[in-house]
């Protein structure tokens, strides 16, 4: 197994101060001992992973879904927790370009339904994941980007079919979202939720209906059989028919080798405070249930649970190393006091980070693994896994079905994405274009 990111990415020490873990419980997954069979193996027990392993079920698929440490240890379980919009970094000319404009249409429906489609699972299955939240809102941090705000709300309109509301920047306070902003449009889709009770929800759901859950199993080796493959783990291996590669930004390079250099991790970083009293909220006029963004390129995204903790993320980091990590964490927080002052004094009691993964066409790849015949991959979310992820997962479970999809499955999904150059130094890439985003943010 080869994976770019320095060793304690892939340990749990990111995540040992992580607020979800507290929220929802770990459960033990017993590792692969045995050598086992089934119609389908899935690497990953993720958004996709565990999507692909509920759809197939409901299809009485025989599924195990391994895992190299726990389910929910990679992004899933410790993301920002906002079901929105997005999955692609492409814009809507440069999918008009690449596509054609009937195709980027089907890629903006595809979004949109990827939120129905959390929101059908958490109500059909009765998942209690602490979701609040009437859409999304983006903040400008500048007058320029409030003046483009009427534009983008008819860009809305067009792609999705909704009207998004423009709040001037004398509104704002009265809407509880209180800060160094120049205006506000929210879009009326999306909602914020508590990610690892989602997940462990559907999860469990899964479980009930036969899927096998193996942790502790990393997959070292993929093995082409008669009847499909082997996949070997330290102490076993898994024969199925068919396989899905769901590991996303915790990918191997050589898991298969045609994985190699099509995907890129990057850090995105998150703390969240102590409790607030209401008089707290009211001294920085955020008082909000709304998830929200601003329109730096560089995003700052942040909400309020709904046990009045305030959480607040940012992305930037590149390298897992203790000088890098100690970097992020200054910035992050006097990010979040620039942002917020009149919160400077409360304290920071959870901070944690993950990767997500970039692709370099800028949109997911979900679909077959050329010259594997029965082996497929969903990846590249860009930062938008609850939704696009969950969706991916039931794209993929069709696919392995043989079936057409019967929800939108644009060319933007089905297109497999190039390799970045310079092989597992990729990263060194993003150093230049980050300094590049924060000029254009100023």
């Amino acid at each position: 197994m080869k994976r770019i990111f320095e060793d304690i990415a892939y340990t749990g020490a990111p995540v040992q101060n992580c607020f979800w873990n507290t929220t929802s419980p770990s459960g033990y997954f017993e590792a692969l001992e045995t050598d086992q069979q089934a119609d389908v193996a899935i690497v990953g027990a993720g958004f996709t992973g565990i999507s692909a392993a509920y759809h197939l079920a409901q299809n009485s698929i025989g599924v195990i879904l391994l895992d190299a440490e726990a389910p929910l240890f990679g992004a899933t379980g410790r993301n920002g927790g906002f079901c929105c919009l997005g999955g692609s970094k492409a814009s809507d000319a440069g999918l008009d370009r690449l596509f054609g404009k009937d195709e980027r249409m089907l890629f903006r429906q595809a979004e949109k339904e990827a939120v129905g489609l959390v929101r059908g699972l958490l109500d059909t299955n009765a998942i209690n994941a602490d979701t609040h939240s009437s859409g999304e809102t983006m903040l400008a941090h500048r007058p320029k980007d409030a003046a483009e705000m009427p534009e983008i709300k008819s860009t809305v309109f067009e792609n999705y079919g909704v009207e998004a509301i423009y709040h001037r920047k004398e509104e704002l306070m009265q809407l509880g979202l209180g800060g160094p902003f120049y205006g506000a449009l929210t879009t009326p889709l999306g909602f914020a939720l508590n990610p690892r009770k989602y997940a462990t929800g559907l999860l469990e759901v899964a479980m009930t209906k036969g899927v096998q859950v193996r942790g502790h199993s990393p997959v070292v080796e993929i093995e082409s059989t008669k009847g499909g493959y082997d996949l070997r783990t330290p102490s076993a291996k898994v024969s199925a028919r068919k396989i899905v590669i769901a590991t996303n930004g915790y990918s191997s390079e050589d898991l298969p080798d045609w994985m190699r250099s099509r995907f890129m991790p990057v850090q995105s970083s998150i703390l969240l405070t102590r409790q607030m009293t209401q008089d707290e909220l009211n001294a920085q006029g955020w008082t909000s249930d709304q998830m929200a963004y601003d329109t730096r390129k560089l995003l700052h995204y942040f909400r309020l649970l709904p046990d009045r903790r305030f959480l607040f993320g940012m992305r930037g980091g590149l390298f897992a190393i203790r000088g890098e990590q100690h970097r992020i964490q200054k910035e992050i927080r006097a990010n979040f006091n620039a942002i917020f002052p009149a919160w400077s004094h409360v304290d920071i009691e959870h901070e944690w980070y993950g990767l997500l993964c970039l692709n370099r066409s800028k949109t997911p790849y979900v679909g077959a693994i050329p010259d594997m015949p029965g082996a497929f991959a969903g990846f590249g979310y860009h930062g938008n896994g609850v939704g696009m992820g969950s969706y991916a997962g039931a794209l993929l479970a069709d696919l392995v079905l043989g079936v057409t999809p019967n929800r939108p499955y644009p060319q933007a999904l089905r297109t497999i994405p190039k390799r970045f150059p310079l092989g597992p130094y990729r990263r060194h890439l993003m150093r230049p274009l980050y300094k590049w985003m924060a000029w254009q943010d100023r």
